[in-house]
């Protein structure tokens, strides 16, 4: 199926939550922000939250430094 990341269309497995493409990318959950379909989720929802065919999602890493 297609969903939207970063503004690219992307090609995933369907039946995958957030979670699971956060895995399949190599993203680490907690240095990374997710928003999906314009709501900003809590890291906690990742695994619950179930992709489906047109979905938008945002990550956005939250990097340290001074």
């Amino acid at each position: 199926m297609k969903v939207m990341l970063n503004g690219e269309a992307r090609e995933i497995a369907g039946g995958m939550s957030v979670r699971d493409l956060l895995e399949e990318l190599g993203i680490n959950a907690y240095t990374v922000a997710v928003q999906h379909n314009e709501d900003i989720l809590a890291r906690d929802d990742y695994p619950a939250v179930q992709l489906a065919e047109g979905d938008a999602l945002e990550f956005v890493r939250i990097v340290g430094g001074g």
